[in-house]
C-alpha cells in the first residue's frame, strides 16, 4: 500500500516584518535543510485558525520581529502495511533533516493502487528486453581488427605474445 502524509511544520524565522516575508523565508529555509536527500517532499503554507471563531489567519505568526511559520510537508510513502506505519517513516525521513523544528502528521491518504499499476506497466515496458528478431545485428569495427574465432589474437598483440 502506498500513502501521501501531510506533516504540519512549525519553522522558527527571525528578523521579519511581515507575514509574507516569514512564509517566504520559511519555505527557503525549510527547502535547504531537506534538499537534496528529500527532494521530492512538496512545501505548502500551512493553514490556522482561530481556535474560538473558526475564522483562519495568517500561516505565520509574528512577535518581536521573529516568526513562527506553519508550514505543510507532503511526501508519498511507498510499501507500507498500515497508515500509521507511512506516518512514523514520514515523520522519522522529514524529521532527520528538520531538526529542533516540531513536526504534526496532518492527514494520510491512501493512494489507489490503479496508478501503480499503470507504474509498474510502464517500468515493465521500458525495462523488457529486445527480441531476438527485433535487435539489431551489432556491426564490426574494421578498425579494431575484429576476428571470428575464438583463438585468433589481434596482430599487434601477438608480437607481445611471442616475446
Amino acid at each position: 500500500m502506498n500513502c501521501r502524509v501531510v506533516v504540519e511544520a512549525a519553522v522558527p524565522v527571525y528578523d521579519v516584518e511581515t507575514p509574507d516575508e516569514a512564509v517566504r523565508i520559511a519555505i527557503s529555509k525549510t527547502g535547504e535543510m531537506l534538499n537534496p536527500d528529500l527532494n521530492y517532499v512538496e512545501i505548502n503554507m500551512g493553514g490556522r485558525s482561530c481556535p474560538h471563531c473558526g475564522e483562519g489567519l495568517e500561516p505565520a505568526f509574528i512577535a518581536a520581529d521573529e516568526s513562527l511559520v506553519a508550514l505543510e510537508l507532503e511526501m508519498t510513502v511507498f510499501n507500507v502495511e498500515r497508515e500509521e506505519h507511512a506516518a512514523r517513516i514520514a515523520r522519522k525521513e522529514i524529521g532527520q533533516r528538520l531538526e529542533n523544528i516540531p513536526l504534526d502528521v496532518l492527514t494520510i491518504e491512501q493512494l489507489d493502487d490503479e496508478d501503480d499499476d499503470e507504474a509498474d506497466e510502464l517500468d515493465d515496458e521500458t525495462t523488457a528486453e529486445p527480441d531476438e528478431e527485433t535487435a539489431p545485428e551489432p556491426e564490426p569495427d574494421g578498425d579494431a581488427g575484429t576476428t571470428t574465432g575464438e583463438d585468433e589474437v589481434l596482430p599487434e598483440f601477438e608480437e607481445l605474445i611471442d616475446e
